[in-house]
């Protein structure tokens, strides 16, 4: 079975957490901190492989999860990374954004690696706290957690050419006979389920790669027969092989045919209307065939469309297509680009800071804590300790109108706030805490209010 679409959940391990220790051996009566750093986490990886053709691996197992990072110990030991996980995809795989749809990153090369989930950090050890003036700090950095993201795999295959057309009118014929591939041929509608992929070799380093897509009717685009979805596997090509049935023996006019398969791509995206277009008009050697091919070569003589004409049974002109095709392509650089919008992730930058033995008068700050004179938001394994902040006018000093803050710390993880002190003499918080998640808040003098 084909599957070219999966979701999926990445969530890599996390770091393991920095040790409180401290150095304990005879004649050491003061060895000072000793605490290890804890290990990273696994990261998720995604690999390309040409092993691999479809995602059918993803579509029974869905959820990945990394191996946590082992956390530190005594005498300066840090704790093991934990393994990565790595996901082997097909070449041509896009990784969307779930939510957004965008595309994160189009793995397009073979043996491609990508870390879509990245494990989070060993938090430090209380010994990396050691300073001339805090000769032994009693706390140590919890590790983050992993990086998790739901997202979804797309194949869209690589190949220069790709092949279009009504069903049954003879493109698996044709990829049967320019290349070695085998798809299934038969006399009837819809014979192609899933798409082929062919190599055409006309010489030496002379080759290109050809797509050959199920076929298309009218009504495509709102699901009619196989819908368009498939049209995805032929936006990376840069020229298109519309087929025809040039004889009208189903009863189907041929130049209606062309339009109608045009409109279906306009539908789907209106980029592959403009992409470089030859006619192949198949079945010359049934009744009615050159009456019709005089009215497409009338239809289309003021459009930039080569038409070939033959029968693919019969092997007839097919040289002179590919030959056509293959000075054409060299116009083109190969890129096999896509028609999908790239994603944008906010990267926060306020990481592993350390804020430590500051005095701090009011500042306001534009937050909707209009009057907070400290504000620490999106931070990320911060550390804030032995500060003392002046946050109140004065003993017995009137609160003003407006909410005042000493401090908010807000959407803040794996953060240290510790050993503060918050002078105060009317405020009614001094330090406010809200979204945050693992962080450690301990020993601080003054008024705290928890949010959620």
């Amino acid at each position: 079975m084909f599957i070219d679409e999966a979701k999926i959940t990445v969530t890599a391990g996390n770091g393991g957490d920095g040790a409180v220790a401290w150095r304990r051996e005879k004649f050491e009566p003061s060895g000072g901190p000793a605490g290890g750093d804890g290990g990273n986490g696994g990261s998720i990886i995604l690999l390309t492989s040409e092993e691999i053709h479809t995602l059918m691996d993803f579509r029974y197992k869905r959820i990945y999860k990394g191996n946590n990072g082992e956390n530190g110990r005594n005498k300066k030991q840090f704790g093991a990374h934990g393994d990565n996980v790595i996901l082997k995809v097909p070449v041509g795989t896009l990784v969307k954004d779930s939510d957004s749809g965008n595309v994160i990153v189009d793995l397009k090369y073979n043996n491609q690696e990508y870390v879509i989930a990245k494990g989070g950090k060993g938090g430090k050890g209380n010994a990396r706290y050691t300073t001339p003036t805090r000769r032994a700090p009693n706390f140590a950095q919890p590790g983050r957690k992993g990086e998790s993201k739901e997202i979804v795999l797309e194949l869209k295959l690589l190949a220069d050419v790709g092949l279009i057309g009504f069903p049954n009118v003879g493109k698996s014929s044709l990829l049967s006979v320019v290349s070695a591939a085998k798809p299934k041929i038969s006399n009837y509608h819809f014979t192609t389920l899933s798409p082929n992929l062919g190599v055409v070799r006309l010489g030496l380093e002379q080759s290109f790669v050809i797509a050959d897509v199920p076929g298309l009717i009218e009504g495509a685009s709102q699901g009619v027969g196989l819908g368009h979805e498939f049209l995805k596997h032929i936006e990376r090509t840069n020229i298109l092989i519309h087929v025809l049935d040039i004889s009208g023996i189903e009863g189907r006019d041929p130049l209606e045919d062309f339009d109608k398969i045009n409109n279906e791509l306009k539908s789907y995206n209106q980029n592959l209307e403009n992409k470089k277009q030859i006619v192949y008009a198949n079945k010359m050697d049934l009744p009615g065939s050159e009456e019709n091919l005089e009215r497409l070569k009338e239809k289309l003589k003021n459009k930039d469309i080569k038409i070939f004409s033959g029968s693919v049974i019969k092997q007839e002109n097919l040289q002179e297509l590919l030959y056509y095709v293959w000075d054409e392509l060299s116009k083109y650089e190969k890129n096999y680009e896509t028609y999908d919008e790239d994603y944008v992730e906010v990267i926060d930058e306020h990481k592993d800071a350390i804020i430590a033995g500051g005095a701090y008068d009011k500042e306001p700050h534009a937050d909707k804590y209009q009057s907070s004179h400290l504000l620490l938001n999106h931070c990320t394994g911060c550390v804030f300790t032995g500060n003392t902040m002046k946050v109140g006018e004065g003993d017995g000093a009137v609160p003003p109108i407006s909410p005042d803050y000493g401090v908010v710390m807000k959407n803040c993880e794996t953060c240290i706030f510790k050993d503060n002190v918050m002078r105060d003499g009317s405020l009614i918080e001094n330090l406010v805490l809200e979204n945050n998640e693992n962080c450690s808040i301990e020993n601080n003098i003054g008024y705290i209010f928890v949010k959620n």
